[in-house]
């Protein structure tokens, strides 16, 4: 099993190039079951997970094709409409497969799904959607299984924001009959990205990235190409270490507009920060200030930051007061954090973080996605070697970390 190795005490100076968003790559995905024709995906990450739903994709009998970041895949000849146990259970994404089946081939057997254990995140939610649009869903032996002649537009109000059950309700109602409207939307840019992608395909959406989407369903779509977006989480974590650590950073192929939320915090700890259409520059000269923050669904501060940031508080000038309301058990990283010598509370869904002068290097192990990619970055900041086991969670959302991180002089190094 891979491990970090960090030395810490280093800042962080120079460049590099942001990679294309997960988050949006998955979906976008999935969506490419939804016509017989070919589909170009361009900027596409290297990740594990995006492995895992190609992988997938391949079992249903897509074919599909890799070329570094450039992803052809065709569903002209789809064997099977089961997403089996042994693959959807490492990532919670793979239910993205259900809306796109079901509307195209009117039936999905998808096994309930895995991912990282920072919470209850059930499928609720989309269920309750496709059986507004006239599908049958049963629960059996750990699968949904759905079936429906042609699903037929609905207007579906979600009881939660769900930006993954926004997305497969969205697809599943290119091909429905009739208009489709749904309430309380997800307004991510991941959906706004998938969205781009079905509009290209020849779907017709109008609303995304507000809470109200509307689509009108067509009896078919055709291939296209698509960018897939910049990940503004994979950006957030490379400015946040930098703030950490101290330096100056260059993110070229940044999308800066969907990460107010991220570069208001920074700037709020002491960053200076200047921005293009597509780059971002960071500088931090001195130690940072504690920030208080609340996660919350887009256009607020992102779950998927708040790690990071609370890394960045244990060395900060101060105290921050960090509230996740988003999912219940997103704290794990808070006793490996204390293992290096941080001072964290944990009150509820509150930890207060008092800042230290100095963390200490040790062993600590990943829990999660984003917490591991907290612990990296309380290694940057501390005295000696810090040791990050089980980055198996790392490799599902950074594409080469440990590489990237070296180009802006860190000590940092993969081992076995």
């Amino acid at each position: 099993m891979d491990k970090l190795r960090i030395e810490g005490g280093r800042p962080l100076r120079g460049e590099i190039a942001v990679s294309g968003a997960k988050n949006a790559a998955l979906p976008i995905l999935c969506a490419a079951l939804l016509t017989a024709d070919d589909i170009e995906l361009n900027n596409v990450p290297q990740l594990q997970d995006v492995g895992t739903t190609l992988k997938l994709l391949a079992r249903l009998g897509m074919r599909t094709q890799r070329e570094g970041s450039r992803v052809l895949l065709g569903a002209g000849q789809v064997a099977s409409v089961e997403a089996p146990y042994d693959l959807v259970k490492t990532m919670r994404a793979s239910i993205l497969v259900l809306g796109p089946l079901l509307a195209r081939f009117g039936e999905a057997r998808v096994s309930l799904p895995g991912g990282c254990a920072i919470g209850q995140r059930p499928v609720d939610q989309h269920i309750k959607g496709l059986q507004a649009m006239g599908a049958h869903i049963a629960i059996e032996h750990g699968y949904v299984v759905a079936r429906a002649s042609r699903l037929r537009g609905a207007r579906i109000v979600t009881d939660m924001v769900t930006v993954t059950g926004t997305e497969n309700l969205m697809m599943a109602a290119t091909l429905a009959d009739g208009q489709t409207i749904i309430e309380n939307a997800a307004r991510e840019p991941e959906v706004v990205d998938l969205a781009r992608a079905l509009i290209a395909m020849g779907a017709r959406i109008e609303g995304a990235g507000t809470d109200r989407i509307v689509i009108d369903g067509v009896p078919a779509l055709h291939g296209a190409q698509h960018r897939v977006m910049a990940d503004r989480i994979e950006a957030g974590t490379f400015l946040c270490a930098t703030a950490a650590a101290g330096g100056e950073l260059t993110l070229t192929q940044a999308e800066p507009d969907t990460m107010e939320a991220t570069l208001e915090k920074l700037r709020e700890a002491g960053a200076q920060i200047d921005t293009g259409a597509d780059w971002i520059r960071l500088s931090m000269k001195q130690r940072p200030r504690a920030v208080d923050l609340r996660t919350a669904p887009y256009p607020a501060f992102a779950t998927d930051m708040q790690a990071q940031f609370m890394a960045l508080n244990c060395v900060a000038d101060g105290c921050g007061v960090i509230t996740e309301t988003i999912f219940e058990n997103r704290f794990m990283h808070v006793l490996e954090l204390q293992r290096l010598g941080a001072d964290i509370t944990i009150e509820g869904n509150t930890a207060v973080v008092r800042g230290v002068p100095q963390l200490s290097g040790a062993t600590v192990m990943a829990t999660d996605l984003r917490a591991s990619a907290g612990l990296v970055i309380a290694g940057l900041v501390a005295d000696g070697e810090t040791v990050v086991d089980r980055i198996y969670h790392l490799d599902r959302g950074y594409e080469r970390m440990e590489n990237k991180l070296a180009s802006l002089g860190a000590r940092v190094s993969r081992v076995q």
